[in-house]
């Protein structure tokens, strides 16, 4: 479902993608939904859609094959996975740490939190 966040709808779009390759119900090599389908669903402009798709393809994310649809790229998760990695620290960590500072903790404290967190996440 797409989030009025004053982001973007292509962007949007091309996030709820790369989010469905990356959880595996996209997988390496399927066919994804057509813009139409897209705009459909989301009841937006196909050309909103199609926009979003085109990013995806210039990131070689997505394929197109000729006559038959768009497909994702071997390889695309993985892709995605690093460039996610990178983005990581810099959205989320950097303010965690900020904050965490700001409130005293060590860094032993933050990660003994961090641990509780995680483990209770399963």
């Amino acid at each position: 479902m797409l989030i009025d966040d004053g982001r973007p709808l292509f962007l949007q779009i091309a996030e709820q993608l790369e989010s469905s390759i990356l959880d595996g119900s996209l997988a390496e090599g399927a066919q994804v939904p057509s813009t139409n389908e897209l705009a459909a669903f989301h009841r937006i402009n196909p050309a909103t859609a199609a926009k979003g798709m085109a990013q995806l393809v210039a990131d070689g994310i997505l394929h197109k094959r000729r006559g038959i649809g768009m497909f994702v790229t071997a390889g695309a998760r993985e892709r995605l996975r690093e460039r996610r990695r990178t983005g990581f620290a810099d959205q989320f960590l950097d303010p965690l740490v900020a904050e965490a500072r700001m409130l005293g903790l060590s860094a032993e404290d933050l990660h003994d939190l961090l641990d509780r967190v995680w483990k209770e996440s399963r």
